[in-house]
């Protein structure tokens, strides 16, 4: 009984939908101009949309603006509004297709329909069926998820790895995630990692989840990447958002050209700069002044990849994709050998063998960076996490870990990673009570409810009795 009454109102939504214009006659419409128009102002928001997520690149987001705004331009703009002539009332003409459309269907399904047929749930459709359906993730975005998942699952085993979580908060932006990497930005941060880079990532997820709205925090953020490293672009970038959105159009302009001078001529990041100059002019009714010359177009600094080789990257196997990023380590290995003094060198050389899982040549790597920063403790932590990367729950410190962590404590005795792995050497040793110190120091520095404050009672908990 149910059925027939479903068929009968669904009839009659269409029969209303299909002859009430005809019984009321015309009606007035936006005109044609005004209809571009708004389409086009969806489309450029949408661009901004994707440029966030991370869909389009910035050379990609450039010309797409260009085009749309070419577009939104030609629109017309006459404002009047306009009639459909053709479209006057006609009573009988709407019975007559009312009759002709209950009729036809009510044919239609006395020829085709199949009411005695039962359904078919989706749980109990093929796989394969199920497998094609619509918003299926493609392989790459699943692949990158998978291994997101597998980071974090290590870092909920070893939380005080720094580099683990600025590599986990780098994997979750790309899949766009904008919480979750500040959150592993902030946890890195917290850990000891203090360059400018890491500073500058956690403030750009921060505008990022607050819808491209620079916030007091991560106005700070970017005011610590620029104390750690003045020359860091993000950071200026987004210190100058801030600027325009605090309506000091004319000093964010001004930090906009002095970026834009520092870049080189072929970058997309110019086209984004002139776009925001832009936006930042006609807010303050000034004109927009022109980009000044950039640096020369260079190839990648320090062998890094170039656009082209992580388009090409991304089209690769896991196979060859592991022998691209090989042959790139070694090329950077032998540049350090001919430029030995380049910190920044040895320390991305390192970086890329602990991701390649070579602990023993990522702290050569680091030694070759601490003897030319002796006293920097972040470049012995990172040495230490070296040391350690290959360790299994049951191993034993390294004593030169454990040497190199007092060396760290002694000018950063609250460091989280520090308190916490003098402990495990500790309780190694049969010294419970000094690793009962050191731990309940860490969980009095700890979120009450994170996992680390969890590990760290549970070993607090082993201690008992000893």
């Amino acid at each position: 009984m149910l059925f027939p009454l479903i068929c009968v109102a669904l009839l009659l939504i269409v029969l209303a939908a299909v002859g009430l214009p005809l019984l009321l006659g015309p009606s007035a419409l936006p005109s044609r101009g005004q209809y571009d128009r708004a389409v086009y102002r969806d489309q450029l928001e949408e661009v901004e949309r994707d440029v966030a997520r991370g869909v389009l690149s910035d050379e990609e987001a450039g010309a797409a603006r260009l085009e749309i705004q070419r577009r939104l331009l030609a629109a017309d703009t006459g404002g009047g509004r306009w009639t459909a002539a053709t479209a006057a009332r006609s009573p009988g003409f709407a019975a007559g297709v009312a009759v002709f459309v209950a009729l036809g269907a009510g044919g239609l399904y006395w020829r085709l329909g199949a009411p005695s047929l039962s359904d078919a749930p989706f749980a109990d459709r093929p796989a394969a069926a199920q497998a094609q359906a619509p918003g299926d993730a493609g392989a790459p975005h699943t692949d990158m998820k998978d291994a997101s998942e597998k980071l974090r699952q290590k870092l909920l085993a070893d939380p005080s790895n720094a580099q683990g979580w600025v590599l986990y908060a780098r994997t979750v932006s790309m899949l766009g995630d904008w919480r979750a990497a500040g959150d592993a930005y902030k946890r890195a941060i917290d850990l000891g990692v203090k360059d400018g880079e890491v500073f500058a990532g956690y403030g750009e997820m921060q505008v990022m989840a607050a819808d491209g709205i620079v916030s007091p925090a991560a106005h700070a953020a970017f005011g610590a990447a620029l104390e750690a490293d003045a020359s860091n672009g993000v950071a200026r970038y987004y210190l100058a958002l801030a600027d325009a959105q605090a309506g000091e159009g004319k000093k964010a302009i001004g930090a906009w050209l002095e970026l834009a001078a520092g870049v080189p001529e072929d970058s997309p990041m110019r086209d984004e700069i002139a776009h925001r100059i832009a936006d930042a002019a006609k807010a303050a009714g000034i004109p927009a002044p022109a980009l000044p010359a950039g640096l020369p177009a260079e190839a990648p600094p320090s062998g890094g990849p170039s656009a082209e080789q992580m388009a090409a990257a991304a089209a690769m196997s896991p196979a060859e994709r592991d022998q691209m990023v090989a042959g790139m380590i070694d090329k950077l290995a032998a540049r350090l050998k001919d430029e030995p003094n380049d910190l920044d060198g040895w320390m991305r050389l390192g970086q890329a063998y602990i991701v390649k899982g070579d602990s023993a040549r990522a702290v050569d790597a680091y030694d070759h960076a601490a003897a030319l920063k002796p006293g920097d403790a972040a470049i012995k932590l990172r040495t230490v996490a070296a040391l350690l990367g290959g360790l299994k729950p049951g191993d034993a410190l390294p004593p030169r870990a454990v040497a190199m962590l007092g060396e760290v404590a002694a000018v950063a005795p609250d460091a989280p990673e520090v308190l916490w792995y003098l402990g495990v050497a500790a309780a190694r040793d049969g010294r419970a009570a000094e690793a009962r110190e050191k731990w309940t120091r860490l969980l009095t520095s700890l979120p009450d409810g994170g996992e680390d404050a969890k590990m760290v009672r549970a070993a607090l908990g082993e201690l008992q009795g000893k």
